[in-house]
Order: structure tokens, then sequence, then C-alpha cells
């Protein structure tokens, strides 16, 4: 029973895997951050009440099925890369996806460690402030 389990596990992780065209510490680092971010948001929230996400600042069901979902079509959206890489033979729109949702997960992480009074560098503060401005503008 032991081992059609283990199998169970090893086929779908090789299924997941060709799903996103291939692992790579790409990946890897997207599906880590993504688990960061959404933890430290929980922590935001349900420790110290400072969420932007709710009235309150509290944890809230639908803000973090909101940002599941989120999360999922960041994933369908690395999907499409893929699928686009593929049809091209290449691999510059996955990896620009991929890289592109990194440094988007690196930024919510650094904001909520600034919603949890963790000391932030001024030149941190300045690269989130210049990339919001930015984003904004496009």
């Amino acid at each position: 029973m032991r081992e059609i389990f283990y199998a169970v596990i090893a086929v779908a992780g090789a299924a997941i895997g060709t799903f996103f065209g291939g692992w790579n510490a790409g990946m890897t680092t997207l599906l880590a951050l993504m688990g960061l971010d959404y933890l430290t948001g929980l922590t935001v929230a349900g420790v110290f009440h400072e969420s932007p996400k709710t009235a309150g600042g509290g944890l809230e069901s639908r803000a973090g099925w909101k940002g599941l979902c989120r999360k999922g079509v960041t994933l369908a959206i690395v999907f499409i890369a893929v699928r686009l890489d593929l049809i091209l033979d290449t691999n510059c729109f996955r990896d620009g996806t991929v890289a592109a949702f990194t440094v988007n997960e690196i930024l919510s992480i650094i904001e909520n460690a600034g919603l949890m009074g963790v000391p932030m560098p001024r030149v941190l503060i300045n690269a989130i402030e210049l990339l919001k401005t930015k984003t904004d503008g496009e």
C-alpha cells in the first residue's frame, strides 16, 4: 500500500513538473515565496491586526481565499507562458513570467514585514515606492 501511495505522489509530481515546463530553481523559488507571502499575510492579519485587506485589519476567510485565488491565477499565467514557449520553441516567456511574479512576491513579503513593524532599510522602501509608481503608471 505504501508503494502505491509513493507511486501516485511521484506521478503527480511528474505531471505537475511537466505542466509547468519542467522544474527549475525559478519555479521552486516562486512557490516558496508564494507560501512565505501567504504566511506573512496571515501573520499581519492574525497577530498584528494590521491587514489593509480587511476592515478591522484582522483575519477574514474571504480575504484569505482571495489571496489563494490570486496565487492560483498566477500559476495559471505561468502555465500560459509555458504553452507560448512550446509554440515558439523558446524558454523566455516562462522564465520572464516567473521572474516577474517572483519580484512581486518579494515586494509583498517586504510590505508585510513593514506592516509587522520590522525596520526596513530606506533603499528598500524607495525601491518599493518606485516600483509601485511605475506599475500604477502603466
